[in-house]
C-alpha cells in the first residue's frame, strides 16, 4: 500500500507525463486516486500548470469536498471524481483528459468502436459517450457512471475523456488506449471501412 506522500508524487509524475504526451494541455484535465478505507481522495489542484506542479500541491479531501490537507483549491472537477468513486466501487483512480482524437468523438456524441484488441482486453469494449452536463458539477460524474458500466473509460459529451482503473497506473494506461483507439479508428475511416471487433 502506497503512502499519501508517495501517491501525491505519483500523481505529479503521471500528470507531467500526460502533459508531455499531449493528454493534458495547459491546465486542462485532472487526475485523482481514492483511498476507500480512509475516505480520502487525492486530486490535482485547479489552475496549476503541470510542468510546475509539486507533490505538496496535490489536495487531499473527502468525497463531500472537505479539504483534509493542501494549500491550494482542488480541481474544479472534484465533484465528478467523487461521483464516479461513489458509483463505481471497483474504481480507485480517475484520469480526466482532453486528448484530441477521443475528445473529437465526445464533441460529436459518438461511440468509439472497439477496433483494436486492446479495446476489448483493457477497456471492456467500445467507448460510450456520457450525456452532457455542465463542467464542474456532480452531474458530469453521475452521467459518466452508466457509460462506465462494464468499461474502463468513456467520453464526456462536448467535454473530454474519463479513464478509470484500480490504481493510477491502470487509469493512465486506459487513457492512453482510449486515445490510441480513437486515433487509429479516425485514420482507418479515412482510408477505408473499419471492422469492429465484437468479442474475443
Amino acid at each position: 500500500m502506497k503512502t499519501i506522500t508517495e501517491l501525491r508524487q505519483e500523481i505529479v509524475d503521471r500528470s507531467l507525463q500526460a502533459f508531455h504526451e499531449g493528454l493534458f494541455s495547459g491546465t486542462s484535465g485532472n487526475m485523482s486516486c481514492y483511498l476507500r478505507e480512509e475516505d480520502l481522495m487525492l486530486i490535482t489542484p485547479t489552475s496549476v500548470r503541470y510542468d510546475v506542479m509539486r507533490a505538496e500541491d496535490i489536495v487531499v479531501l473527502r468525497l463531500d469536498g472537505t479539504v483534509v490537507e493542501g494549500h491550494l483549491k482542488p480541481s474544479s472537477e472534484w465533484r465528478m471524481h467523487a461521483a464516479v468513486y461513489e458509483g463505481c466501487p471497483d474504481v480507485n483512480a480517475v484520469f480526466h483528459t482532453h486528448s484530441p482524437y477521443a475528445t473529437a468523438f465526445a464533441v460529436n456524441h459518438q461511440t468509439i468502436p472497439a477496433v483494436l484488441i486492446e479495446a476489448l482486453v483493457f477497456l471492456g469494449g467500445d467507448i460510450r459517450c456520457a450525456d452532457y452536463a455542465t463542467p464542474g458539477t456532480k452531474e458530469v460524474g453521475l452521467n459518466a457512471v452508466p457509460a462506465l458500466e462494464g468499461r474502463r473509460g468513456c467520453t464526456l459529451a462536448n467535454h473530454g475523456v474519463l479513464a478509470v482503473g484500480g490504481d493510477l497506473a491502470q487509469a493512465y494506461l486506459n487513457a492512453e488506449y482510449i486515445e490510441d483507439v480513437a486515433k487509429i479508428y479516425t485514420i482507418a475511416r479515412s482510408v477505408g471501412t473499419p471492422v469492429e471487433l465484437k468479442n474475443l
